[in-house]
């Protein structure tokens, strides 16, 4: 049943019909802060290194900090948002996005530490809530809306990437101005979503998304991903394909400098990676039903990286065209990573088991990118042997979306 039509089955007291159209908005805004937060931090990254004196492994476990947090919260995220409602799981979430965003920009290693970690934290909620929110409220518009908000979410990434260097320079506070600032942005999203949490929403286990039992509410068994080969296919394509994301992220501003690109031109191009993204997620959307099967996009999108690694090794003075061309490669890939939660599942439940299982795994994965490339650059002096380890693992990537891409569901 969608927000239009149905009054839930919670107690007579908080029984309510939700307004679509809020229900939309706040959906939107909360997705806008899924990346901003993250993204805003590699441009400015360097200054950040300078400024606190950190080498590069400790610039990439901070970067990779948040990432961690997915991992350690995600499987617990459902047991939150059924305890006090997905509403208000979100609320909790955006509250504590905007004080981590705060925090991280106040002066103190620990107050950096400490608020990057919040944000990690507060991130991995909104990112297992809101999911299940579109497939509870609107049931029959999963992949527009979806595509929607994947939009939002990179378009938000791409302006937190491309002003951060400008803002930075624009006051004596320096980096820790565009690393404060989208604390206004979770602000603002907390306010539309405010008059749901007046009246908040619980919904009982087994009849939400983000319920994992192995078992629905007409005792029908589904098998866990956990024992499936296909589950562990797409939970590797997660996290393997957002290694690659998280690398370029973090590292590829300093790895332009190092080639002779300029601050400003490298802060530049993340917003080419970013905002080339919502191009990659919008047009996968629309190819994904289109084929008899994901195999061929699956393959596609991390060749696309292995082009532009190659091209940012031999040929860094066209480096906006490969961190394009990175950008519609990764917006393809996160899009095809979440939707083969719904497409590899024969059950809402079972597809939140599958959800939770590869962000578990697989930003436990993806958070070791960042920090191993990193270490390999400090050992080497180079970032030729980090993009090589980049290219091997794109590689084996178009490997697995051949086994993940298969019109199969786990049984």
């Amino acid at each position: 049943m969608s927000v239009d039509d149905r009054t839930l089955s919670a107690p007579a007291t908080t029984a309510r019909i939700l307004s679509p159209t809020l229900v939309l908005v706040g959906l939107l805004l909360v997705a806008g802060n899924l990346r901003a937060g993250i993204t805003t931090v590699g441009p400015v990254l360097a200054d950040i290194e300078r400024d606190l004196g950190l080498s590069s492994v400790e610039a990439s476990v901070l970067v990779s900090l948040p990432l961690l947090a997915f991992a350690v919260v995600s499987p617990l995220a459902p047991r939150l948002a059924r305890r006090v409602g997905l509403e208000w799981a979100l609320g909790l979430g955006l509250i504590g996005l905007a004080v981590g965003l705060v925090l991280r920009s106040l002066p103190g290693a620990v107050l950096l530490w400490g608020g990057t970690a919040l944000i990690g934290v507060a991130i991995a909620v909104l990112n297992v809530v809101l999911p299940a929110l579109v497939k509870r409220d609107f049931p029959t518009r999963i992949g527009q809306i979806t595509g929607s908000y994947s939009a939002v979410q990179s378009i938000f990434a791409a302006l937190a990437a491309g002003v951060a260097v400008p803002v930075a320079g624009m006051s004596a506070l320096g980096w820790r101005l565009p690393l404060g600032m989208w604390a206004v942005l979770a602000v603002v999203a907390l306010a539309v979503l405010a008059p749901q949490l007046r009246r908040r929403t619980v919904v009982a286990r087994g009849q939400d998304d983000v319920s994992v039992s192995a078992q629905d509410l007409h005792g029908t068994r589904w098998r866990s991903p956990w024992r499936s080969a296909l589950g562990w296919q797409v939970t590797a394509f997660m996290g393997m394909q957002s290694v690659g994301f998280y690398v370029f992220i973090t590292w590829l501003p300093s790895i332009e400098t190092s080639a002779g690109v300029g601050a400003g031109e490298a802060g530049l191009h993340q917003l080419f990676l970013n905002g080339f993204g919502i191009l990659g997620s919008i047009g996968c959307s629309f190819l994904i039903p289109r084929f008899r099967d994901q195999r061929l996009l699956a393959m596609i999108a991390p060749a696309l990286i292995v082009v532009s690694a190659t091209g940012i090794l031999i040929a860094p003075q066209l480096s906006g065209v490969w961190t394009s061309l990175t950008g519609v490669a990764g917006g393809a890939s996160i899009v095809l990573a979440l939707s083969f939660f719904g497409l590899r599942t024969t059950h809402h439940s079972q597809a939140a088991a599958l959800s939770g299982m590869a962000q578990t795994v697989g930003y436990g994965f993806a958070a070791a990118g960042p920090i191993a490339v990193g270490a390999l650059h400090d050992a080497t002096g180079s970032w030729t042997p980090a993009l090589a380890v980049v290219i091997v693992l794109q590689v084996l990537l178009v490997v697995v979306g051949g086994f993940a891409g298969r019109a199969r569901v786990i049984g």
